[in-house]
C-alpha cells in the first residue's frame, strides 16, 4: 500500500528536523525527535523495495507520508537536502505553532514564512516544490504494520 502524498508543510518539518540534528539514523532504521524533544518517532525502512514506517501522527491517522519519514530520506541522501534551507527552518517549535493555529497548516507555513525575508522565502519555496514533486515520483510504500504514535507532547 502506497503512502498518501504528504501536506506541504511536512516537508518544511522534515528540513527542520535535520537542521536541529533530531534525527539518529542507524543503517535503515532512525529515531526522529519531535520539535519538543520530549518523544521521538521510528523509522523503519526496507532498502531492496523502498518502503518505509514511521509512527508520527500522520502517518498513523491519515496515512501520508510523516515528517520523519522524509527527514530520513534526506539524510540518507534518497532525496537531496540542502543545508541552507534547513537553517532557514532550525529551532522552529512546530507542534507550539501548529496548535496555535489549530493545526491549519496554510496557517502555519503562512506564519513560518513571515519571519523569513522575501528572497529566503521564495528560494525556500522553489526548493520544496522541487522535493515535493520528487517525493510524488517517488511515492514510497509502507512497510509492514502500522506503528501506534507515542504519547505526550
Amino acid at each position: 500500500m502506497k503512502w498518501q502524498h504528504p501536506p506541504i508543510i511536512k516537508i518544511y518539518e522534515a528540513l527542520g528536523a535535520v537542521a536541529d540534528g533530531r534525527i539518529d539514523v542507524l543503517e535503515n532504521t532512525a529515531k526522529v525527535y519531535s520539535s519538543s524533544r520530549n518523544k521521538w518517532y521510528d523509522v523503519v525502512y526496507d532498502e531492496t523495495t523502498g518502503a518505509i514506517m514511521t509512527n508520527d501522527n500522520g502517518s498513523y491517522w491519515k496515512e501520508y507520508l510523516g515528517y520523519p519519514s522524509i527527514a530520513f530520506f534526506f539524510v540518507k541522501g534518497i532525496l537531496p537536502y540542502d543545508a541552507r534551507m534547513g537553517e532557514l527552518l532550525k529551532g522552529i517549535k512546530w507542534k507550539d505553532i501548529n496548535q496555535e493555529f489549530k493545526n491549519d497548516f496554510d496557517k502555519t507555513l503562512a506564519h513560518i514564512e513571515s519571519s523569513l525575508s522575501s528572497p529566503e522565502s521564495e528560494a525556500l519555496a522553489i526548493y520544496v516544490r522541487d522535493i515535493d514533486t520528487r517525493i510524488a515520483t517517488l511515492a514510497p510504500d509502507m512497510f509492514g504494520k502500522k506503528i501506534l504514535p507515542p504519547e505526550g507532547y
